[in-house]
């Protein structure tokens, strides 16, 4: 070939190149970025958020909680951030102080407006990180360090997710799960409308709604879906920091997308049979000679307890951000949707004297309702439990995310409000015919709140379904605050047990002003709401507000309209009007009477309407900062010791020597150890397997982040200074044979404050 021609061929590839590269970033109409954060709580000594049970108070970690958010962009337009935390629910106050950090960070790029922040609804998680009184009391108030934990992790993810902004596009896909919840309150849902009723083929949401995150220049990098069902397949007594089966179904699908994305880069849609474990990049060296194995794992003592850096257990972790590619980490949520009276536990309920079903009116068994109880899949294994229901949804979620084609595109908008649902004036159809004016009320929760449900039943002779009141617990009620008559008469016919909203010593009991909030991304729309809808009163919202979008000429019918539940504050329940009626538990804690769905649908409406119309909206009024007037009393780790000669870390009781363990085993071994409140151990961890590679390297191949490793806390006594570790790891099927042992970090309190880290570990053993 002569010169000239090389040169026009040159120049004709080149343009091609440049061709290509313009039409692929012209085809990316979004910037796409995602990010994951570490919020695990203390994992001591704090009292769980959900069940309200005084007694279920954290010692040890199922596994780790985290924050992951997603961040949408137009280039030189606007943009939204999506946080999904493992966590019961958002919190105002939390909220707030995200906000706060990211406006010094970022400017007004992150504001109200813009960003949501939403709970999974575990109830495995530790409280004390909300500012109303009365969902802090039974973690002796505010805890500061769950608090913290929380925000930075938050705050943490939203800046990755920055940082990661990158051009790419968003596909979203929508099928039905089918056996991961049922309704816990059927009663109550049969009081609906039986023409509305007809309407639907279930007595819940089946639908799941999955965004699938491609990258332009490294494929998949994430997804988020919603589906409605309770995290509570972890009981009202466990004490472990888990994030229930949305938390485990978003470990499995990571673990997953890891799995096929290993080594090569690459992206492989094909192994979506098995959830695989967290390993570590290291391939092992496999042993077939068991004796070879028994005699070298003989030559691995346990280790004693030595003093280490603050960072050795995040150095060391499976999954440890000092070790990542040069590549966004895949992110997957599994988000909460209107669950308010959706169970996991989808074997139902039972007498657990009797064993037969619970009453189907009252959920209670001879009038007691502390005796009826829902049924995991697992039953009787409350992990099993948690596992099976996880699974189902990750399971569901790389279905859709493997067939997801449905590209979203269009403008990225947003509307929020702040609305006072305390007096707020609603308009709603009047029998007969025209509309008549109602009013919400300050809130307030009645008798069947204190019945609790058959995921957690209460205590004491309280029911659902109590449209009536006790006259002893009346008297009692009295003594805090008495209604007045325009409460009772507003909140009828619901009884009041607690008048929330009008107690407001020494702060706050309950919120009155609450964030509403529409996040638009192409033909995606998100309702954020700060509470936990029922089925059908979500399916009132989603239809009203679909109903809007499209007739005002914006949106078609392919709109796909989510609610993300639990999302930016809390305030409990919201049911139908029919279902408020019956005061099951669900209605007894719709705080703001039984117009409150109505109030959402009509403020909801506002919103949608200035959103289409490219209108403004008014702010609001603002919800009260009352971190200043939190008060804790959780009482502080002052000194953690061990017996003399004993260092934290020394192995308390060791595997038995010459051990051989097969899959499906459990190993347990106890340290000498301190109380986890000393260091959260955030982005680390507190339990570690480590795999023998050869002769002498050590690898990391579980840690806290894993299904199958437990790690358990304890003090011999309420007040002694010793503590003990205990680390329980069931062998997984996937597990690779070879010569292992556990690892234990730690970190120490001296009697002047000083904080020491340790590690410790065990002999090593057998995996057959």
């Amino acid at each position: 070939m002569d010169l000239p021609s090389v040169v026009v061929c040159f120049w004709v590839s080149l343009l091609l190149v440049l061709s290509s590269s313009r039409s692929v970033l012209a085809a990316s109409s979004y910037l796409i970025g995602l990010g994951s954060y570490d919020i695990t709580g203390p994992a001591a000594d704090v009292n769980m958020m959900g069940y309200a049970n005084a007694e279920q108070i954290a010692s040890g970690v199922h596994f780790r909680l985290r924050a992951r958010a997603f961040i949408v962009a137009e280039p030189q337009g606007k943009r939204v951030a999506f946080v999904n935390i493992d966590a019961c629910m958002a919190s105002q106050i939390v909220t707030l102080k995200v906000l706060e950090r990211l406006k010094a960070r970022y400017g007004d790029l992150y504001t109200e407006e813009n960003v949501a922040i939403s709970g999974i609804h575990t109830h495995g998680g530790p409280g004390g990180y909300l500012q109303y009184v009365v969902y802090i009391v039974t973690s002796l108030g505010f805890v500061r360090q769950s608090f913290d934990v929380i925000v930075d992790g938050i705050e943490q993810s939203i800046v990755q997710a920055h940082e990661n902004l990158s051009p790419g596009s968003i596909y979203v896909n929508k099928g039905e799960l089918l056996d991961a919840g049922i309704n816990r309150s059927p009663s109550a849902y049969l009081n609906n409308p039986a023409e509305e009723r007809s309407k639907y083929k279930y007595d819940v949401d089946k639908d799941m709604t999955l965004l699938k995150f491609v990258n332009d220049e490294w494929g998949p990098v994430g997804s988020f879906n919603w589906f409605a069902t309770h995290g509570t397949s972890m009981s009202r007594t466990n004490p472990l920091i888990s994030g229930d089966n949305k938390g485990a179904a978003a470990r499995f699908m990571e673990d997953w997308f890891d799995k096929n994305s290993m080594g090569s880069g690459l992206w492989d849609e094909s192994e979506t049979s098995e959830i695989p474990r967290r390993i570590s990049s290291i391939i092992p060296n496999y042993h077939d000679n068991n004796r070879e194995l028994l005699e070298l794992a003989a030559s691995f003592a346990a280790l004693a307890g030595r003093k280490v850096t603050k960072y050795s257990s995040v150095s060391r972790r499976v999954r440890s951000v000092l070790r990542q590619e040069n590549k966004p980490r895949f992110v997957a949520a599994f988000c909460q949707s209107n669950c308010g009276d959706v169970s996991p536990n989808v074997l139902g309920a039972f007498c657990i004297d009797t064993g037969l079903t619970c009453d189907f009116n009252h959920s209670t068994c001879g009038g007691k309702n502390e005796l009826c109880y829902g049924r995991g899949p697992g039953y009787p294994d409350e992990f099993e439990s948690t596992r099976i229901i996880g699974e189902r949804q990750f399971e569901k979620a790389v279905d859709f995310f493997n067939t997801a084609t449905e590209e979203l595109k269009g403008k990225i908008d947003y509307r929020h409000a702040y609305v006072d649902f305390s007096k707020l004036e609603v308009t709603v159809p009047k029998q007969g015919g025209g509309n008549e004016v109602v009013k919400t009320c300050p809130a307030a929760m009645g008798f069947g709140f204190a019945a609790g449900t058959t995921d957690g039943p209460g205590a004491f002779d309280f029911k659902q379904g109590d449209a009536k009141g006790n006259p002893f617990w009346r008297l009692v009620r009295d003594v805090m605050k008495t209604p007045g008559k325009e409460q009772v008469e507003c909140q009828s016919p619901k009884p009041i047990l607690l008048d929330t909203g009008e107690m407001k010593m020494p702060y706050d009991w309950a919120p009155s002003v609450l964030p509403i909030q529409i996040l638009r991304i192409g033909q995606f729309v998100i309702l954020s709401v700060p509470s936990e809808f029922s089925t059908m009163a979500g399916r009132r919202l989603r239809d009203a507000m679909r109903t809007a979008l499209v007739d005002n000429g914006e949106f078609d019918n392919g709109i796909h309209v989510v609610i993300a539940g639990l999302t930016n504050s809390y305030s409990q329940y919201v049911t139908t009007i029919e279902e408020y009626e019956v005061q099951r538990y669900e209605g007894a804690s719709t705080l703001y009477g039984p117009h409150t769905l109505s109030a959402y649908i009509q403020e909801f409406k506002k919103l949608a309407s200035a959103l289409v119309r490219k209108q403004p909206v008014e702010p609001g009024p603002l919800p009260p900062d009352l971190l200043d007037k939190q008060m804790g009393f959780l009482p502080p780790v002052v000194l953690d010791m061990t017996p003399p000669g004993v260092n934290f870390g020394n192995v308390h009781t060791d595997v038995p020597k010459n051990t051989t363990f097969n899959r499906g085993d459990m190993v347990s071994i106890v340290f000498w150890s301190a109380c986890p409140r000393n260091d959260l151990m955030t982005e680390g961890t507190f339990s570690l397997v480590e795999m023998l590679q050869g002769r002498e390297t050590w690898s990391p191949a579980y840690d806290d982040d894993d299904f199958c490793l437990r790690f358990k806390w304890s003090r011999p006594s309420k007040l002694s200074t010793h503590s003990y570790a205990t680390i329980e790891w069931r062998i997984p099927e996937s597990a690779e044979p070879g010569v292992y042992r556990i690892r234990h970090f730690g970190a120490s309190r001296s009697l002047f404050g000083s904080i020491h880290h340790f590690t410790g570990s065990s002999s090593a053993f057998v995996v057959a």
